[in-house]
Parts: C-alpha cells; sequence; structure tokens
C-alpha cells in the first residue's frame, strides 16, 4: 500500500491491467467458469479499489477508483449473463455427408407385375393367314383382269382421266371399242416396241390425254391418225406391227387408269431419231423414260 502511495503512476498501471483483464474476461467467458479465477478477479478490483480509496487528495486516483468501481458490476453482470445465455445453446456440430442423405425408406417388396401376352391358337393363325391369301388373291385378280379386260367406258374431267371409282366426277365419258383398242395397242408396239414396259404406258397415257383435250380430236381413231403427229402412221409402221404382250398390258393399264405421265402431257420423242425437234424447244420438259423424252 504504502508503494501506491508514494507512487501514483503503479496505480493508474493496475487500472489499465484491469481494463485490459476485463476485455479479456468479456471474450473468454469460460475462464469465469474457474473459482480460482473469479477470486483473483475480486481480489484485484479489491485491491485497486483500496489503493486509489487511500489518495483521496489526487484527482487521478479519483479517477481511476471511478473506473474500477464501475468495472466491477461490468464484470459481474455481463460475464455472469453471457455465460447463462450461451449455456443455454446447443453444441455447433460439424455435418458429415451422411447426415446431410435423405433418410432411405423401408423397403418393401415391389409387387412385380406381369404383362399377359394372349397368343394366338393356331386355329386363328391359320385363319388369318387365309384370310391375308385372300385379300391378296383378290386385289391380284382384280389387276389381272383390269390387265386382261380394260374399261368399255372412259370417265374425263376437264383436267385428267378418272378411275371407274370416280365416275361421279366426270365431265364427260368416251366408250371405247375393240378398233380403239386395238389401234392403240398397235401405235404403242411402233412406237415404243424397244422401250420399257413404262414407257409403253407413258404413251398410251399421251393418246389418252390429248382424247381428253379441247386442242385435240374426240375419238380414238382421230387422235392417231391426226396429221403430223405420230411417225409410224406417216410410214406406214403402224399397219404393219404386231402388238406383243406388253403392249397389250401397257394399253390396258392406261385406260384402267395407270399414269407413268402426268395427265396434261401431250408429247414425246425420241432426241436420237426424231428430225423436227420444235417440241422439244416449244414445250415444257415433263419426264425421260428409256429413248423418249415428254412434253407438257
Amino acid at each position: 500500500m504504502a508503494i501506491f502511495k508514494q507512487n501514483r503512476c503503479i496505480a493508474l498501471l493496475v487500472s489499465v491491467i484491469l481494463v485490459c483483464f476485463s476485455a479479456i474476461v468479456l471474450m473468454n467467458p469460460d475462464g469465469l467458469n474457474d473459482g480460482t479465477n473469479k477470486g483473483k478477479v475480486e481480489a484485484l478490483v479489491v485491491t485497486g479499489h483500496a489503493s486509489a480509496a487511500s489518495a483521496p487528495d489526487s484527482a487521478l486516483s479519483v479517477s481511476s477508483a471511478r473506473t474500477i468501481t464501475k468495472l466491477k458490476p461490468i464484470l459481474y453482470t455481463t460475464a455472469a449473463s453471457l455465460k447463462d445465455h450461451w449455456a443455454g445453446k446447443a453444441t455447433a456440430e460439424w455435418i458429415s455427408p451422411t447426415k446431410l442423405a435423405p433418410a432411405k425408406p423401408a423397403k418393401t417388396e415391389a409387387a412385380k407385375v406381369t404383362a399377359t401376352v394372349m397368343k394366338k391358337p393356331p386355329a386363328a393363325k391359320q385363319a388369318v393367314k387365309q384370310a391375308d391369301a385372300k385379300g391378296s388373291q383378290t386385289v391380284n385378280q382384280a389387276q389381272t383382269a383390269s390387265s386382261q379386260y380394260p374399261p368399255t367406258t372412259l370417265f374425263f374431267s376437264r383436267t385428267k382421266l378418272l378411275s371407274q371409282d370416280q365416275q361421279a366426277e366426270a365431265t364427260w365419258s368416251y366408250k371405247v371399242t375393240e378398233e380403239d383398242l386395238l389401234l392403240l395397242q398397235k401405235i404403242v408396239m411402233a412406237e415404243a416396241e424397244g422401250e420399257p414396259y413404262k414407257g409403253k404406258v407413258a404413251v398410251a397415257n399421251v393418246v389418252l390425254n390429248r382424247l381428253r383435250s379441247a386442242n385435240f380430236p374426240d375419238t380414238v381413231y382421230d387422235v392417231i391418225y391426226q396429221k403430223s403427229q405420230f411417225s409410224p402412221v406417216g410410214n406406214g409402221r403402224i399397219d404393219r406391227v404386231k402388238p406383243n404382250e406388253e403392249s397389250i398390258k401397257a394399253v390396258n393399264a392406261a385406260l384402267s387408269g395407270v399414269k407413268e405421265v402426268s395427265d396434261d402431257t401431250y408429247f414425246f420423242l425420241s432426241l436420237k431419231l426424231a428430225q423436227d425437234l420444235t417440241v422439244h424447244h416449244s414445250r415444257t420438259y415433263a419426264k425421260t423414260i428409256g429413248n423418249h423424252t415428254f412434253y407438257k
């Protein structure tokens, strides 16, 4: 105590130490749990207070005493409240990836669903095959009949040759005679004897397109024998040829509605043999089949 009275700087130093200690206690409240540390703090506070009180005539001692007396309730009340506050909080733990994973539901036996495929009995399969065979036979018979026995009446609209099922849409019809049929077969044979089957059908299409068009004659005979239109007519070849089986089949197909060229195709020629290429230069190209080029 004599040291404090003789040297006032020591009292100021003690005050500073107390302030630092108070800051340390606030930053680390766990130290307050130790009873020994608490006793030391109280001793220091009391000692500092007594030292300051022993020198009342000094303004600096009074100031230091006021500072210390104010720090005493801060040390006890604040630390105690922080201790109680932190004591009620749950302890933090590191969260592992396994804890973050969602809980797996209890395993349940999944009911196995099996699709039942109804198999056709042998008798049913045989019946289906017979029905399919009959259907294909019916189509083949219809095609064979159309190739052997072509329609005797043609139905036209203003722009195309119609099938027999489209006769309700026809603007006019044409009766095909035996002479017409023979002339069609001869002109196809004379014009396209060495051409592929599609080329023969296309030649018959051109004759029928002209028959439909208002820009050409109205009968098969007049269309074929129109002046300077078909070269076999001019050189007499049409009278010498005998239609073969493929030419007859091609004509019947064209009469039945098979079209290898469009309904607006009216001309054809062989660029290798033709001497007059007016059609080639004046008409619109449509298609090439074999050695024949077709034009609109």
